[in-house]
């Protein structure tokens, strides 16, 4: 049998193009609108998606809430409120949800996604984030965004702490950051355990990961920046007693599709006409972690960067397209801004497929986390139009195996 791809649908409002919200079709209230996601979730799991995924960040995401599309963009529920009010109104596809390890305490977090679980017949997962914002700190009393190895020390500890809880064990365990004396007031989870899903790409990130995560939801541009984190994480699991299939690999891609090519660039073209410059460089400069990035001149070049305590991948990646595409500074912008610096695809679906037929494949991912420019235009082009071609082609199912999470990904149940 032909080996299956895994596959996300990353769920943000209008859409993860910056723009989206300016599109003529756009639901600008998408945030707090609980049928609009109601009708996304329904669409993802009718195409047979793994999971859908919902971000969350504990605070605006951008500083300037006086640019319109920034307000939009910040503007939702809670997430895991929204993915139980999912819950009920789906029946096979997974849930997952980000939460911080920086602004929460592990017996809180992981009682409330053992509960989401529960509630979804086993259908729930964490993305453990350290958070990277400084905006976020300030939110909570902090004296400011802690040292990244400092967050990643506290964040390896949560996870233990939160695994062992869903494991059903009394902790009694008194660290360096947390103490937790009693177990859960839950059984354990229909799946054994909620999925443990991770982001992080630096160094210390990949080795929490490596140690934790069922799956790792990450960020390239080439296949050969996409193999070479693949073969780094899945080689340094054997340290932990793991197998290399213990982790599915699924990074993030914002596919622009169409029937014929030409709508497929027309479409794309659209939406990066709808950019201003001021909104383009505002957010590359939230993600570089640079907030001086108008004294350049917009038609030069990125600047060389300090080291940032921020998201110290991301502005790798973002560094390294500079540099290798000759971008300008509001062209890198622009880029950017369509997919935050994700892998992005224009075309029909044969080449779309083709696209991740070749990835997969090559060994360089287990499947991917779908981020459609905006919604629900794009998901409803993946879900008609793309997928059809990959269960064509054996590459994806045409109807679920199993009830939970970890069965759809095929990750083992802890013992």
């Amino acid at each position: 049998m032909t080996a299956q791809m895994k596959l996300g649908a990353f769920l943000w409002a209008t859409g993860h193009h910056i723009a989206a919200w300016r599109h003529p079709k756009a639901h600008v209230a998408a945030g707090i609108d609980i049928d609009h996601y109601i009708q996304l979730a329904r669409t993802a799991e009718a195409a047979k998606f793994d999971m859908i995924f919902c971000e969350d960040a504990a605070g605006l995401r951008e500083a300037n809430v006086g640019i319109a599309s920034q307000t939009s963009r910040s503007i939702g529920f809670e997430p895991i409120s929204l993915l139980s009010a999912l819950a009920v109104q789906t029946s096979r596809i997974g849930l997952v949800s980000t939460a911080s390890t920086s602004y929460n305490e592990p017996y809180g977090l992981a009682r409330t996604f053992l509960s989401l679980d529960h509630l979804s017949g086993g259908r729930a997962g964490w993305n453990l984030v350290t958070s990277a914002s400084p905006i976020e700190a300030a939110n909570f009393g902090s004296t400011g965004l802690k040292p990244h190895a400092d967050r990643y020390e506290r964040a390896r500890e949560f996870a233990e702490v939160v695994t062992g809880l869903w494991h059903g064990k009394a902790p009694g365990h008194d660290g360096q950051s947390f103490s937790v004396r009693d177990p859960l007031d839950l059984p354990r989870s229909p799946q054994g355990a909620p999925v443990m899903v991770q982001a992080g790409a630096s160094d210390v990130g990949r080795d929490l990961a490596a140690r934790t995560a069922d799956v790792v939801f990450t960020a390239a541009q080439t296949f050969e920046e996409a193999k070479a984190f693949y073969n780094d994480l899945k080689g340094r699991m054997a340290a932990y007693g793991r197998e290399p299939d213990d982790i599915k690999i699924m990074p993030g891609v914002s596919p622009v599709v169409a029937e014929t090519e030409a709508e497929a660039w027309e479409k794309h073209e659209e939406l990066q006409e709808l950019i201003p410059d001021d909104v383009g460089v505002a957010l590359l400069s939230s993600y570089l972690s640079i907030s001086d990035l108008w004294r350049y001149p917009i038609d030069g070049p990125l600047p060389d960067l300090p080291d940032s305590e921020g998201m110290k991948s991301r502005q790798a990646l973002v560094v390294e397209q500079s540099r290798r595409d000759g971008l300008s500074i509001r062209q890198l912008a622009r880029h950017f801004a369509g997919a935050r610096g994700h892998w992005r695809i224009v075309g029909t679906a044969a080449q779309v497929a083709d696209e991740l037929q070749a990835r997969f494949e090559g060994g360089a991912a287990d499947g991917y986390n779908v981020m459609p420019s905006w919604f629900p235009g794009e998901l409803d082009a993946f879900a008609t139009l793309v997928v059809p071609e990959l269960q064509r082609r054996g590459l994806f199912r045409k109807e679920y195996d199993g009830n939970t999470l970890r069965e759809h990904l095929g990750v083992k149940r802890p013992v």
